[in-house]
């Protein structure tokens, strides 16, 4: 894990405001900078970024947990499971070759937790569970379901339930019919989580240039970003439909 060696630290706390997480302290008894190691995720953001003057700040992840939280929080860490770095996938930027969303089907991507507030494995496993009960079909290549240990029930290792991440990604699709299950279920979550979330929304754009999950949406009283990843297609595509 990453820590902060007291006998070069001499208690300047320019680290202190680096951390996204809040999790480096200046000790009133020391007078010197530490780490409180619940709080820290691994992202690397102290051991990349601060000019530290007595280079205090040593970053050595040690055993499974906290190296799977260094996968979920440090932004330039390929993860194993995928070979790229991030929490999830490629999502639609890829779909003329990859053939994953269908006209009718709808993706979503949510992204639980972020910088300052985070999110446990346990969280997110409660997600997985109570979106189940919609019928979603969850994108098989996101680095989390290679972590479970029980899908419909979203069970984790009980050694990562309580650990915490910056942030995950759940990656799934439904029916346009479903869309609406769907948006229910996220404002059950975003009443009873303990985190933050958002939520992005994939569809086709048809022949006529429209996007009917667009309407679904404004009925349902939510706001459409106009900010997108649009994958427009120029190359001939490998996968039709």
């Amino acid at each position: 894990m990453v820590f902060i060696d007291q006998s070069r630290c001499i208690g300047c706390g320019i680290c202190i405001p680096f951390c996204p997480r809040g999790a480096i302290k200046l000790s009133p008894e020391t007078k010197k900078a530490y780490i409180v190691v619940p709080e820290c995720v691994e992202c690397g953001t102290c051991v990349r970024v601060v000019q530290c003057p007595r280079d205090a700040i040593v970053g050595v992840v040690e055993g499974y947990a906290r190296e799977v939280r260094g996968h979920f929080s440090d932004p330039i860490t390929p993860h194993p499971s995928t070979g790229i770095p991030g929490r999830g996938t490629e999502e639609m930027k890829t779909n003329d070759v990859t053939g994953r969303f269908k006209r009718g089907e709808v993706g979503f991507a949510i992204d639980i937790g972020r910088p300052l507030v985070g999110v446990t494995f346990a969280e997110v496993g409660r997600f997985i569970k109570v979106l189940n009960e919609v019928g979603v079909v969850w994108e098989k290549a996101n680095p989390i379901l290679y972590l479970l240990k029980d899908l419909k029930e979203g069970k984790f290792p009980d050694e990562l339930m309580n650990e915490k991440i910056h942030s995950a990604v759940l990656e799934f699709k439904v029916p346009i019919s479903k869309v609406k299950d769907v948006i229910e279920k996220l404002k059950y979550l975003a009443e009873t989580t303990d985190t933050v979330f958002s939520v992005g929304v994939i569809s086709r754009v048809e022949p006529d240039f429209t996007i009917p999950v667009v309407n679904i949406l404004k009925e349902l009283g939510l706001e459409v970003s106009p900010w997108a990843k649009t994958n427009v297609g120029l190359g001939r595509p490998l996968v039709e439909g």
